[in-house]
């Protein structure tokens, strides 16, 4: 696992992916309006990326959520390629992401997923990750998403 500007030809491979995914399984959409990359890099945001043998497995990025007093993150763009989901690679990202938004200040992480993904609505609590009714005020988030917490 290591951290990658969202430039790099594997950290945006990574997030294409993830992004084709959700289409292919809600549809068109206009969600990459409420994430621009470049929150997804430092000073206040990551991209994780993890790769086995030198090749692409999987990827998960952080964005600051709301004013930075708040001290509250996002998780976003959790995505593992296909054949190698259910061994591992989804929990070590989300370790990594979790210590990574520790040593960037963060104190509570919130993520969303929904109904066309039963693999991460059975995933997140496993993981320790807390059902919440809603987001912090002003975050935006998709009306039927199913939105989790994480205190750090």
């Amino acid at each position: 696992m290591r951290e990658e500007s969202i430039t790099t030809s594997g950290a945006a491979s990574v997030l294409h992916a993830a992004v084709d995914e959700l289409e292919r399984r809600y549809g068109q959409s206009d969600d990459s309006a409420h994430l621009r990359p470049d929150e997804l890099a430092p000073p206040d945001g990551a991209f994780l990326v993890a790769r086995l043998s030198g090749h692409l497995a999987g990827g998960v990025g952080i964005r600051r959520l709301g004013d930075t007093d708040r001290h509250l993150a996002e998780v976003k763009r959790l995505w593992v390629r296909p054949d190698l989901r259910r061994t591992g690679v989804a929990t070590a990202l989300m370790t990594a992401v979790e210590q990574r938004a520790r040593e960037l200040g963060y104190h509570q992480l919130y993520l969303e997923t929904g109904r066309a993904q039963p693999e991460a609505l059975a995933f997140y609590p496993r993981s320790g990750w807390t059902r919440v009714d809603s987001f912090p005020p002003g975050a935006f988030t998709h009306e039927l998403a199913t939105r989790f917490t994480k205190i750090l």
